[in-house]
C-alpha cells in the first residue's frame, strides 16, 4: 500500500451492532452526527444510518452473497482518499467491526498508509442473536464454552479449512456465521467429529430487528425445515443443547 502524501483526517470502524439501534453505541451514534463521509455496509439497518449526519457523504460499500457493491480493495482505497480531504470519516459495519467484519484487514492497510485509525467496538449478532430469541450462549448446566465461527471462509486464507470436527469435540455451544448456505457440508462434519443426530440448532435471521425469525431443529432434521420453510440468509445458527432452553422459557411463559 503506498504511503498516503497528505492527511486531514481519521478514519473510524464503527460497529453499527446487529440492527436494533437501542444496541448501538453511544460513541458510534455521535461520530455518525459529526461524521463528513460515511462508508456503510449491507447489513447496517435503516434507523442506524438515519443517524448519518444530512450534510455527509454517504457511500454504500455493502457485500451480500452474490451482490458486491465494491470489492474490498476498492473500499480500503476510498477509505484512504477520503481522509486525504475530510476530518471524520466513518466505516460503519454490522455487528462488530472485528468479528467476521474485515475490520482488521482494513485497518492493517490503513496504517500501512499511515492513515490514523480508531475502532469503535459493536455488538455482534453471534451474541445478542440469541438472546433475542431466548438462547443463553453460556449456562452453568448447559454449556461452559462457546465457540464462535465463521461458515463462510476466504479463499486462499492462510489455511484451507474451519476443522469442524475438532470444534465439535473441543465446544459445549457453536456460534456459526454466515453459514446457512453451508449447512449441508458443515454438518456432516459436525457428525463426524461426534455430535449426536439429535442436537438441537437454532437458526436466526436478522437478529434483534422486528424481522427476526427462527428455526429450531435438529442436525438430522434441519435441512429439511431449511427447504420446507424457504428459511433464508442473513442468519447465525447457534449449535448445542443449551438451544433446549429455548423451549423452557416458552414453556414457563406459556404457564404465566
Amino acid at each position: 500500500m503506498t504511503p498516503s502524501p497528505a492527511v486531514l483526517g481519521k478514519v473510524y470502524l464503527v460497529g453499527a451492532g446487529p440492527g436494533d439501534p437501542g444496541l448501538f453505541t453511544l460513541k458510534g451514534k455521535s461520530l455518525l452526527e459529526h461524521a463528513d463521509v460515511v462508508i456503510y455496509d449491507a447489513l447496517v439497518s435503516a434507523p442506524i444510518l438515519a443517524m448519518i449526519n444530512p450534510q455527509a457523504e454517504q457511500i454504500n460499500a455493502g457485500k451480500r452473497r452474490g451482490r458486491h457493491s465494491k470489492a474490498q480493495a476498492e473500499t480500503t482505497q476510498l477509505l484512504i482518499e477520503k481522509a486525504q480531504t475530510h476530518a471524520i470519516v466513518v466505516r460503519l459495519k454490522g455487528g462488530d467491526p472485528f468479528v467476521f467484519g474485515r475490520g482488521g484487514e482494513e485497518m492493517a492497510d490503513l496504517e500501512a498508509a499511515g492513515i490514523p485509525v480508531e475502532v469503535v467496538p459493536g455488538i455482534t449478532a453471534g451474541i445478542a442473536a440469541p438472546a433475542y430469541a431466548g438462547i443463553p450462549i453460556t449456562h452453568r448446566d448447559y454449556g461452559s464454552s462457546v465457540t464462535f465461527v465463521t461458515g463462510h471462509e476466504a479463499a486462499g486464507k492462510y489455511r484451507p479449512q474451519v476443522n469442524w470436527p475438532a470444534i465439535a469435540q473441543g465446544s459445549e455451544t457453536i456460534v456459526i456465521y454466515m453459514g446457512l448456505h453451508n449447512l449441508p457440508q458443515i454438518i456432516p462434519q459436525l457428525l463426524a467429529g461426534g455430535l449426536a443426530p439429535d442436537t438441537p440448532i437454532a437458526l436466526i435471521r436478522w437478529g434483534t430487528r422486528p424481522e427476526q425469525a427462527e428455526l429450531v431443529g435438529t442436525l438430522e432434521t434441519i435441512r429439511t425445515q431449511i427447504e420446507v420453510n424457504g428459511f433464508e440468509a442473513p442468519a447465525i445458527a447457534v449449535v448445542g443443547w443449551i438451544v433446549s432452553l429455548k423451549g423452557q422459557r416458552q414453556a414457563l411463559l406459556s404457564r404465566l
